[in-house]
């Protein structure tokens, strides 16, 4: 009996679920853009040139890409000379790189 009740349950759970499901939140409209990409950028370039952009730069930092000056080579022999690591194998410690 209590198996029964169940199942009945679960049927009228799954139908109301599946007919809340039909229509879409929120109702898909296409957009459509008034201005084109040319003049997106031009109005980025004038607010940018006046000042008036609403963010702070400090938010926004500029990363700089880092040029090594260390080779390939000198990695592997400074990675072999360190006592804890000389014992394993290369493809080994790379295998735990970032974890």
């Amino acid at each position: 009996m209590n198996i029964s009740k169940i199942l009945i349950t679960a049927a009228l759970a799954a139908a109301a679920g599946s007919a809340l499901a039909e229509a879409a939140y929120p109702p898909e409209a296409p957009f459509v853009s008034s201005k084109t990409r040319a003049q997106v950028i031009a109005e980025l370039e004038q607010a940018r040139a006046d000042g008036s952009m609403n963010y702070a730069a400090s938010a926004y930092p500029v990363l700089l890409p880092v040029a090594s000056t260390t080779t390939r080579a000198e990695v592997k022999a400074e990675l072999k000379s360190d006592v804890p690591v000389a014992n394993r194998e290369l493809d080994e410690l790379h295998d735990y790189v970032g974890h």
